[in-house]
Parts: structure tokens; C-alpha cells; sequence
């Protein structure tokens, strides 16, 4: 998967990462890919609920170590 920008957001707790992510998504082209990297167990249903509200593509969640990794594509 090509990813155009990644987004740390380890540590943050809701509301923050989906703030952050509003912020970063909004200067991004059309089209492009970010990866997000979150240690908030309620990302994990906080982004792709996010993704539906906005128009933006959920395209895939993983997790490592921990740590876990969403890939959004901008609408």
C-alpha cells in the first residue's frame, strides 16, 4: 500500500488523535493515503466511524505491538 504521510498520535487519548487527524487529512490532496499510529484502544472505533461521517475511505486498521495503524484514504 503506498502511504503519502503518517501520523504519530502514540500516547494521545481521545479526543486527540481523531483532532490531530482532522487537522492532518485536511491538508492532504485528494486521493492520498495516511497512516495513523495510535496507542488508544478507542481509535479503533473512533477512526472508521470518523472516516463514515466525513466521506473518508477506511481502507485498513492493523496492530503491532501495541501499537495500532489505520490507513485512510481522503476523499
Amino acid at each position: 500500500m503506498q502511504v503519502d504521510q503518517t501520523l504519530d498520535c502514540k500516547g494521545l487519548s481521545c479526543p486527540m488523535p481523531i483532532i490531530k487527524l482532522a487537522k492532518t487529512i485536511k491538508k492532504m490532496n485528494s486521493g492520498e493515503v495516511l497512516e495513523m499510529i495510535g496507542t488508544d484502544p478507542g481509535s479503533k472505533t473512533d477512526v472508521p466511524a470518523w472516516c463514515e461521517k466525513t466521506g473518508n475511505i477506511f481502507m485498513e486498521q492493523t496492530e503491532d505491538g501495541g501499537a495500532f495503524k489505520f490507513y485512510i484514504k481522503k476523499k
